[in-house]
C-alpha cells in the first residue's frame, strides 16, 4: 500500500514573504517618521514658550487719513474691540494711540487716532496692536522716579509712582510675557487715588533688564526672585504693606512669590489680571488652538519639565509645571487673591481662574468679563476695572486713611 501523504504545510510564497516586509519596513518607517515629526513639532512648541520673543506683528493698516484723525485696519478680533488701545508702527511714529471704532465694514474696522501724525506720514502696512496704551510713565502725568532694583541677575530698571500721601502701601506691578513694564501703567492712576505708591518693575530676559545665564524664561519658576527683590527695595523705601498686581505671566511670578517669598507676612493681597495660574492649561489651550495632535502636547510638557528637555531648548533647569499649578496647590493659598480675567481671552484661557476661585472660595475673587480678550480690560471698560479694583482694595482695608 502506498504510504498515506502528509498535509502539507502552508508557505506564504516567496513573493508574499516579500511582500510583507516591504509593508512591514513601510510601517516602521512611516512610523519613525511619525515619531521625528512629533519631536520636532514639540521641541519647536517648547523653545517658543520659553524664548523671549519681541513684538510681534498682528495686525494690518489699511490706510490713515490725517486729516479726519482716523486709521483703517484689518478687522480682527482684538482691532474692533470697543475702548482704547495702541498700535506700534513703523514710519513717522513708533507708537499710535487709538481711540473708539467709528466704522466696520466687516473686513475692515475705522479707528480715532488720539495721536498727531502729519499729513505726509507715512506708516508701514504691518503693526502690533496692543493694549498698552500708555508707553512712557510722562504720559501720566504724575511724579515718577527712575530706579534700579537689584536682582540675583543684576540691576533691574523700574518706575516709582510715590503715592499722595503715606499710606505704607505699595503694589509691585509685574508684566507678561514678550512686553514690558510700560504694560502696567494703565493701572498706576487707580492706585495713585487710593494712597498706593506703584513700582512698575522689570524682570530678567524682558529686553529691559539684565539676562539670566540661559536668556530663556522658567515662566515664573525663577522670575518671582526678581518680584521678591521688589519687595525687599519697598520695605528699604518705607512700605509696611504689599500688593502684588501681576499681568498675564506675571500673574504666574506673583503667585509664585505668595508662595516662596520669606516676606509673606507682608503680602497684603495679589490682584491678578488674565493670569496664568496654571501653565499646562494654557498649553493645553494652544496646543488646541494650533490643531496640533495629543502626543505633541504630552511631548512639549515632559520637555519643559525634564533636565534632558531644558538642554535641548538650551534652558537653564527643568521648568516644574507641577509646582506652578496653583489650582493643584490652592490649599497652600494664604493671601486674598483678586482675578480679572475675560471668559473670551483667546490667549490665557480662564478655566484656571475659575478652578482656583472655586477651590479657595474664602480668599479668591473672580470677577470674569466678555469681550474683554487677553490682557485689555482696561482698555474695554475702564470704569468697571478701575471700581472693581478700588472696592476690593478698601475691602482689604488698604486705601489711604484705613
Amino acid at each position: 500500500m502506498n504510504a498515506p501523504r502528509r498535509a502539507a504545510r502552508s508557505r506564504p510564497s516567496k513573493g508574499k514573504a516579500s511582500i510583507a516586509r516591504v509593508g512591514l519596513s513601510a510601517l516602521v518607517v512611516a512610523t519613525a517618521a511619525s515619531a521625528t515629526a512629533v519631536s520636532a513639532v514639540s521641541l519647536r512648541m517648547a523653545r517658543t514658550v520659553v524664548t523671549p520673543a519681541g513684538r510681534v506683528a498682528n495686525t494690518r493698516i489699511v490706510s490713515l487719513d490725517a486729516s479726519a484723525q482716523t486709521i483703517t485696519l484689518e478687522r480682527t478680533a482684538d482691532t474692533a474691540l470697543p475702548g482704547r488701545y495702541g498700535i506700534f508702527t513703523t514710519g513717522t511714529s513708533d507708537y499710535l494711540r487709538l481711540g473708539s471704532v467709528v466704522a466696520d465694514d466687516g473686513k475692515t474696522v475705522t479707528r480715532k487716532l488720539l495721536t498727531h501724525v502729519p499729513a505726509d506720514g507715512s506708516l508701514a502696512a504691518e503693526a502690533a496692536f496692543s493694549g498698552w496704551y500708555f508707553d512712557e510713565p510722562e504720559q501720566l502725568r504724575l511724579p515718577v522716579l527712575s530706579v534700579q532694583i537689584e536682582t540675583p541677575v543684576g540691576l533691574c530698571p523700574a518706575w516709582e509712582f510715590p503715592a499722595d500721601g503715606d499710606s505704607g502701601v505699595w503694589v509691585v506691578q509685574v508684566h507678561g510675557r514678550g512686553t514690558t513694564r510700560a504694560e502696567t501703567l494703565r493701572a498706576v492712576p487707580l492706585f495713585r487715588a487710593l494712597g498706593i505708591t506703584s513700582l512698575a518693575v522689570s524682570y530678567r530676559n524682558d529686553g529691559e533688564a539684565p539676562r539670566s545665564a540661559s536668556g530663556t524664561y522658567t515662566l515664573g519658576a525663577t522670575e518671582w526672585r526678581d518680584v521678591e527683590s521688589a519687595i525687599e527695595y519697598a520695605l528699604h523705601r518705607g512700605a509696611r504693606r504689599i500688593l502684588l498686581m501681576g499681568w498675564s505671566m506675571g500673574g504666574a511670578m506673583c503667585l509664585q512669590t505668595e508662595a516662596l517669598s520669606a516676606h509673606r507676612d507682608v503680602i497684603a493681597g495679589l490682584i491678578l489680571e488674565s493670569p496664568v495660574v496654571d501653565w499646562r492649561t494654557v498649553l493645553r489651550y494652544q496646543s488646541r488652538l494650533l490643531k496640533l495632535p495629543a502626543p505633541v502636547l504630552s511631548l512639549t510638557e515632559r520637555i519643559l519639565d525634564s533636565r534632558w528637555g531644558a538642554r535641548l531648548v538650551r534652558g537653564g533647569d527643568a521648568i516644574p509645571l507641577d509646582r506652578l499649578d496653583r489650582v493643584a496647590h490652592a490649599a497652600e493659598l494664604r493671601h486674598p487673591v483678586l482675578i480679572l480675567h475675560s471668559d473670551d481671552d483667546g490667549f490665557v484661557p480662564s478655566d484656571a481662574s475659575h478652578a482656583l476661585a472655586a477651590a479657595r472660595p474664602d480668599l479668591v475673587t473672580l470677577e470674569t468679563f466678555e469681550v474683554a480678550r487677553h490682557t485689555k480690560l482696561w482698555n474695554y471698560d475702564e470704569t468697571r476695572f478701575t471700581r472693581v479694583i478700588q472696592d476690593w482694595v478698601r475691602q482689604q482695608g488698604l486705601a489711604d486713611g484705613e
